[in-house]
């Protein structure tokens, strides 16, 4: 009698480690799953946003490469900054497509791990960016005579270096550490990607410690960029009312405008999905924020940049042209 309930002990303690091997191994994102008639109209929505999004940040990158008064530090860092919002759109947008084309969300453990590693890196990554475009305007604008001696090809090479690879050991160890947790209370991820704040949602037990290591990594990677942002524009600032001329202060505001209008649609949507208290209630309101800062934003980059950037259109004038022949 003792051996068959050791048996079936045993049995029972297998079909566990079973199950929850099983819901290791995959989740499933819910996405758009609360409005199912509309999943065709999402569909096409979010194509053409994914064709908006590569057509127009690779026009930029490609005139900033064959035009020769765009190749400056400026439109290097303007150029990277596409390419990086054409990557850092790809990790979630063809995900969700087919996901919105098949009906169903199924995620492998290991699929979902690397999406998040890779939107965190590119996250990361245009924090940083923005960082050190907001120092090459500072330093453009505050010490126009010594521009090229302090933007030269090694300085921007190292900022762009710096800017693509320091996120890189940070946010590895950061999905690794949310991988590791154990989930069992559901494999139903509450979005339309994988995400921290839906996977933390996910886990069981004491998770306080790992809050606060991914609260601590959000103020290293938002806020210090930011803060340093603030910082450079608030000297560019100065600088600019000092201008004698109306003209030249009108210019330099131009330049900096567009950058300034992509740093606060970015941080802003960002900075309250990852430094906001946790809850349960807005759930679809964090949706929405991710959805605007993982998908518009790229989309009104290229517009922000080409539209009130005088080179860039004069640069587009001459190239859309040529592309019709």
């Amino acid at each position: 009698m003792y051996s068959i309930n050791l048996s079936l002990q045993g049995e029972n303690q297998l079909k566990i480690t079973k199950s929850n091997f099983t819901i290791m191994m995959e989740f499933v994102l819910l996405g758009f799953s609360d409005i199912p008639t509309l999943h065709w109209f999402l569909f096409g929505v979010f194509l053409v946003i994914y064709m908006i999004v590569l057509l127009g940040n690779g026009i930029i990158i490609l005139i900033t490469r064959i035009e020769p008064t765009l190749q400056t530090p400026m439109y290097i860092f303007i150029s990277n900054f596409s390419f990086l919002e054409i990557c850092y759109v790809s990790v979630t947008l063809p995900r969700m497509l087919m996901d919105l084309w098949a009906q169903k969300g199924n995620i492998s453990f290991l699929a979902c791990a690397i999406q998040m590693c890779l939107f965190l890196i590119f996250g990361a990554t245009e924090c940083f960016l923005l960082a050190v475009m907001a120092y090459d305007r500072y330093v453009a604008i505050c010490n126009p005579l010594h521009y090229p001696l302090l933007m030269n090809q090694k300085v921007y090479t190292q900022l762009l270096a710096a800017a693509w690879i320091s996120g890189i050991p940070i946010q590895v160890g950061q999905t690794y550490q949310i991988f590791s947790l154990p989930f069992c209370e559901s494999h139903q991820i509450n979005h339309f990607f994988c995400d921290i704040p839906p996977m933390l949602k996910l886990a069981c037990g004491d998770i306080f410690v790992n809050e606060m290591m991914v609260f601590i990594f959000a103020v290293v990677i938002v806020t210090v960029p930011f803060m340093l942002i603030l910082g450079s524009y608030s000297r560019i600032i100065s600088a600019i009312l000092k201008l004698p001329s109306k003209t030249g202060r009108s210019k330099a505001f131009s330049t900096c405008s567009s950058h300034l209008i992509v740093v606060f649609l970015f941080y802003g949507s960002a900075s309250i999905t990852y430094l906001k208290p946790k809850s349960n209630k807005y759930e679809e309101t964090d949706k929405l924020l991710s959805l605007f800062y993982t998908v518009l934003t790229p989309v009104f980059n290229p517009m922000i940049y080409s539209l009130r950037n005088k080179d860039v259109t004069e640069a587009l004038r001459k190239f859309l042209p040529k592309l019709a022949l």
